[in-house]
């Protein structure tokens, strides 16, 4: 049976190929508000019907829906789609307040449907490596990690996330990112940071989440903080740090990830010819002779279908990752099966957002983290401030 894919808004093609590329999965239907964009966009890809309302789009018959919108709206589409009896694959984050996080989960659950959120960092060749490498013990007890997104965004407050060549149409109107990102203080976007490495700590949960901020020096006009730092620990006791800065004037490093356990320890490139290496410590080894070795000295790790992965798939984009995350989607629709990163995942990776703000206004307190996995709703968990 053909599965029909409808996608909400326009950046959500990065991830076309992947589907194009899957037999028997067709995106028949592209929404997006930018008429100029959704004309481009569905004859580049080949896409049969467009739709400037979202509602109309959910009437028709699609198996399945994309949501690449703004942040701010993507729980309220997620929601409508669910309850149209549509399977969701949702870009990150979930939702943008606590209250959205709860009834996604209520919502998640009631439907029957597959609830996926898209942090495609997770698919990252070299995440997925490592998390195999931890699954096979070569790190020993895994017990601090980190993760980075610094991406200068300043320039994307005003105007249309993308725009068609030459069409400057709104270019100069604020845009949404200016309050949902910008205008927000704590990690407002922590989930690619954050979620290969809570892949690699599998099974733990974060229990509370704490947030330090710098102050405004680059750019004081806005609310968010040149950087903030933000410390999860987990139930274990283990702890994750986290740094968002999208304000410094500095290149980019949005995939700067660490990883230390007892037998060895992982890092990701710095940049300026760097590459991912890694330690492991051997059989009376000194700590004074520890080297670096580059990652590629273990492929055998890099999961199977990322070693065989053909010319087409790599093209789907984050080398790879774009078209496997799209294949574990429609695997989860087709089996039935719980996806790799499902609305639990996604309610607690983002809740890390909505806590660090609070936790930053009030002088990096340490805000408790409920727990989404339990039965019931947001009656029976309490936030102890």
């Amino acid at each position: 049976m053909t599965i029909k894919v409808g996608i909400a808004g326009a950046r959500g093609l990065s991830n076309i190929e992947g589907f194009q590329a899957i037999p028997d999965v067709e995106v028949v239907a592209l929404c997006d508000l930018h008429e100029g964009l959704l004309k481009e966009q569905s004859a580049r890809f080949n896409i049969p019907r467009t739709y400037r309302i979202y509602e109309d789009m959910l009437e028709s018959d699609l198996d399945a829906v994309v949501v690449a919108t703004p942040m701010q709206v993507h729980f309220q589409q997620t929601v409508q789609a669910l309850e149209a009896g549509k399977h969701v694959m949702s870009e990150v984050t979930a939702g943008v307040t606590m209250d959205e996080l709860w009834w996604l989960k209520e919502a998640a659950e009631r439907s029957g449907k597959v609830y996926m959120m898209a942090e495609n960092y997770c698919y990252i060749p070299q995440n997925q490596q490592i998390a195999e490498m931890v699954r096979q013990g070569l790190f020993g007890d895994i017990y601090f990690g980190e993760g980075e997104y610094l991406h200068d965004i300043k320039h994307l407050a005003s105007g249309y996330n993308r725009q068609v060549p030459g069409d400057q149409t709104g270019a100069s109107k604020t845009s949404w990112r200016n309050y949902w990102q910008l205008g927000k203080r704590g990690s407002f976007y922590p989930t690619h940071s954050l979620g290969p490495v809570m892949q690699w700590f599998e099974g733990d949960r974060i229990k509370s989440v704490s947030t330090f901020g710098t102050g405004w020096h680059t750019a004081p006009q806005f609310r968010q903080e040149d950087t903030t730092i933000t410390l999860c620990q987990l139930e274990s006791g283990k702890l994750i740090k986290l740094r968002l800065d999208c304000i410094s004037n500095r290149p980019h490093n949005a995939a700067y990830y660490t990883l230390q356990g007892t037998k060895g320890c992982y890092e990701a490139p710095r940049g300026l010819g760097d590459e991912h290496k890694i330690y492991l410590k051997s059989e009376g080894d000194h700590s004074d002779s520890a080297a670096w070795r580059p990652l590629s000295d273990f492929r055998e790790y890099l999961p199977k279908r990322y070693r065989e992965a053909s010319e087409e798939q790599k093209s789907a984009g984050h080398y790879g990752g774009d078209f496997f995350i799209v294949q574990d989607f429609i695997d989860a629709v087709r089996n039935g099966t719980k996806p790799p990163i499902d609305v639990y995942d996604a309610c607690e990776w983002t809740a890390v957002a909505l806590l660090s703000e609070l936790s930053v206004m009030n002088g990096g307190r340490q805000m408790e983290m409920p727990d989404f996995r339990k039965a019931g709703g947001y009656k029976d968990q309490v936030i102890k401030l």
